[in-house]
């Protein structure tokens, strides 16, 4: 094999696992980052900005767009993976756990736990004591 394709592929497999990594600790602190005072602003920024890439990119790319799923997407297609589910949550629960529940399952508890989670962060950012 070409020492290119080789180093090629090498950065594909780099870039898939940092998308794994970088995307999934984005998520566990879009769902609890709101739990610790010091974290609060940052996640309500986050998760905002998850929203409305949701919703506002949605209105071009579909319901629920997320420019860190589209670019794993590539990479894992480049890697010649195909037929990658339309959630990243479907993904993470067949690539880490080998469970694929049935999509509208996902996409409910997805939706469920991301609103839950942004009233939680608007919650503690606004009625939660400030420390003096």
């Amino acid at each position: 094999m070409e020492l290119a394709v080789i180093f090629l592929e090498f950065r594909l497999i780099l870039a898939d696992w940092f998308f794994l990594v970088f995307h999934s600790a984005l998520i566990v602190f879009n769902l609890f980052g709101w739990v610790w005072r010091k974290t609060r602003k940052a996640h309500l920024i986050t998760i905002s900005l998850t929203l409305l890439s949701w919703g506002f990119l949605g209105i071009w790319y579909g319901w629920g767009y997320c420019p860190l799923t589209d670019w794993h997407w590539e990479v894992l297609r480049n890697l010649g993976i195909h037929d990658l589910p339309n959630s990243y949550i479907s993904y993470l629960l067949d690539r880490v756990f080998g469970w694929n529940p049935p999509e509208e399952w996902v996409d409910i508890g997805t939706l469920s736990f991301t609103l839950l989670a942004f009233g939680m962060s608007i919650w503690t950012n606004w009625k939660t004591p400030k420390k003096s």
